[in-house]
């Protein structure tokens, strides 16, 4: 079984401490995307950025070891993973003992890439390391303080977007308004939207409003972001696109998609105060 609801979402669960990947839950991601009009063919590239915080093994000594995981998923895998099935896949290591930090990390992108259906790669920071994540701002023009009325807030409008063709731009535009909530719990999700694009000038009112407009919507991150992308493609017809959102961590895990056009670079991942 593959829907949401037959996942752990929202259930009781006794947290298992020794390594099971048979936890991971996987999504497909066809049914969500058809739904917003996106067939076989992608439109798009991207990966889905996730950070894990709370990662903790025990080395072959029996001492434990944290690490911060960062961990990219390609868009074009046929699933996703469910978020709370992610969280105990990774809780399962914590009394399982394993030789060495590259052990962990090939056992970690073999079993993940098993569940997503294409390869995932993963980098592990120990605690202990210097490097840790820094904080940073997303880069662009902040749209969220403009002095306009706002009264609507969902289901997602891609009417209220607007451009002017006579306004040929490239820029990046930022928002930290967008929030949805989870579609079998209703929990909230919060994040910040980076949008860079060329083309006729996105009218700011609209993108805003259309924005919030997700207040109230129900889907996961992921099909979020993908939704904004092809609205945006087919209200203003950018010549090129890059959608990204940084949603903040729940049970520590932060997951970041990114959509662009095909042959636009892929994005660093810039850890932001809410995060």
């Amino acid at each position: 079984m593959t829907a949401p609801q037959d996942s752990s979402l929202g259930k009781p669960v006794v947290y298992a401490d020794q390594h099971d990947p048979s936890l991971l839950f996987a999504i497909p991601r066809s049914e969500n995307r058809a739904a917003i009009g996106i067939g076989a063919e992608l439109p798009f590239i991207g990966v889905d950025v996730w950070n894990a915080y709370e990662l903790s093994w025990l080395d072959g000594r029996g001492r434990p070891r944290t690490a911060l995981a960062e961990f990219r998923v390609p868009a074009n895998s046929p699933n996703l993973i469910e978020s709370k099935s992610f969280k105990l896949y990774l809780n399962s290591y914590m009394q399982t003992r394993i030789a060495d930090t590259e052990t962990l990390r090939n056992q970690l992108v073999h079993e993940l890439s098993a569940a997503a259906g294409a390869p995932v790669s993963a980098v592990l920071t120990l605690a202990s390391s210097a490097h840790g994540a820094k904080i940073e701002q997303l880069v662009g023009e902040l749209i969220d303080d403009m002095p306009i009325e706002i009264n609507y807030y969902g289901p997602p409008n891609p009417a209220l977007l607007d451009c002017d063709p006579e306004r040929i731009v490239d820029e990046t535009l930022v928002s930290h308004l967008l929030k949805s909530n989870c579609p079998v719990t209703g929990q909230p999700d919060w994040a910040s939207v980076q949008i860079s694009y060329r083309g006729a000038r996105i009218d700011r009112d609209g993108l805003l409003r259309y924005l919030v407009s997700y207040r109230q919507h129900s889907d996961f991150h992921e099909t979020c972001v993908e939704r904004i992308f092809m609205d945006l493609l087919r209200e203003c017809a950018p010549a090129k696109l890059a959608v990204y959102a940084r949603y903040t961590r729940r049970g520590g895990l932060d997951i970041n998609p990114f959509r662009a056009s095909p042959g636009l670079p892929f994005p660093g991942n810039p850890r932001s105060a809410r995060q």
